[in-house]
């Protein structure tokens, strides 16, 4: 190869075929040559960027797709698990209830005390909650009904205290004695057994509450104002305890809705939707409803979601007396019985 010295004249050889090449560069072209030797390595990087995105795109869009389909595997197993339907029970609705177009639903909240301190019989509800959850005000009512309520037993012929309708013909007893006695349909039932509130405390990772009153209870104490956190075994003797209550009842009442309103926080929080597996698997195990998976994943919402997030506690006035059987029973007033039936009627949207 040879050059010559006015530097716009190349001579190249090809050897081979014994030919000579004049090639004429101006400086320009000697630029241009560069650049594009330049945009060409520049591209080549670009695209193999390109590549290496797509592919940690597709490796995380394939991940994500076999995590969201073990959710859903759990979750369907879980729900064929607990659910239950309800038989013999009167419709007061003129259609079926429809989460899909954001109704507002009730649920009836049954807290059985047939699994607790080994006792496998029948049992009674230990805890009556009437609930109404509204995504179109975005408010969760949890209504605390006392145990001793005197009621007609819808089914038994009977009136006597309401957690006995439980005793006398399960789930369905109760569903249609709550609904005469308050005048609303019921769409959905969950009944926990007490030892199971144990294991669904630990598994949403424990709860915090406010103490409404300084007392001890199977060795756990606890103090008035204080808030503190409970794990399955606390929250149960915080649940428990009525003898040492002044309010009775109706004080045990509360600290149980303030331990399934811990319950319901921590269950919808996002932080515990990696523990998904231990929640399924606490609730599968103590857990009977007619809440079905679809139903749950429209619970999800975010309209239900929101109203889950905002409760409202509400109970009912009356008084007790001893009958004429020689019982204690509770009886509502009237005008409270009226006021309430109005309520939840504004609730569910009920005309």
């Amino acid at each position: 190869t040879r050059s010559y010295r006015d530097g716009r004249l190349r001579v190249i050889r090809n050897r081979p075929l014994l030919r000579f090449t004049v090639l004429n560069f101006q400086k320009s072209d000697v630029y241009f040559m560069e650049h594009k030797h330049f945009s060409r390595a520049k591209s080549k990087k670009r695209h193999r960027g390109l590549k290496i995105i797509l592919f940690l795109f597709v490796m995380t869009a394939g991940i994500i797709g076999v995590y969201m389909v073990s959710v859903y595997s759990h979750v369907s197993n879980a729900t064929n698990k607990m659910y239950t339907s309800l038989e013999n029970v009167d419709n007061l609705r003129e259609g079926m209830v429809s989460l899909g177009n954001k109704e507002a639903i009730s649920i009836l909240l049954l807290g059985v005390d047939s699994g607790d301190l080994g006792r496998t019989e029948q049992g009674r509800t230990d805890t009556m909650i009437l609930a109404t959850i509204n995504p179109n005000t975005k408010k969760t009512v949890l209504m605390s009904i006392p145990r001793d309520t005197y009621a007609e037993i819808i089914g038994n012929g009977s009136w006597d205290k309401l957690n006995h309708a439980y005793a006398y013909g399960g789930t369905s007893m109760s569903v249609n004695s709550v609904q005469n006695l308050f005048d609303v349909p019921i769409d959905y039932y969950v009944t926990v057994n007490m030892a199971g509130i144990q294991e669904i405390v630990d598994a949403v990772g424990g709860i915090d509450i406010i103490s409404p009153l300084t007392f001890e209870y199977e060795g756990y104490q606890f103090y008035e104002g204080e808030s503190v956190h409970l794990d399955g075994k606390t929250a149960l003797a915080f649940a428990r305890m009525r003898y040492d209550d002044p309010d009775g009842d109706f004080g045990r009442q509360l600290r149980q809705r303030l331990v399934i309103e811990g319950i319901i926080s921590k269950a919808v929080d996002p932080a515990n939707l990696l523990n998904y597996r231990e929640i399924l698997n606490s609730l599968s195990s103590n857990i009977q409803t007619n809440f079905q998976m679809d139903d749950f994943f429209e619970l999800q919402g975010n309209s239900y979601s929101d109203a889950l997030r905002n409760i409202q506690a509400e109970s009912f006035e009356g008084e007790g007396n001893i009958a004429d059987d020689g019982v204690w029973y509770y009886y509502i007033y009237e005008e409270e019985l009226n006021r309430i039936q109005t309520m939840l009627h504004e609730e569910l949207e009920i005309n």
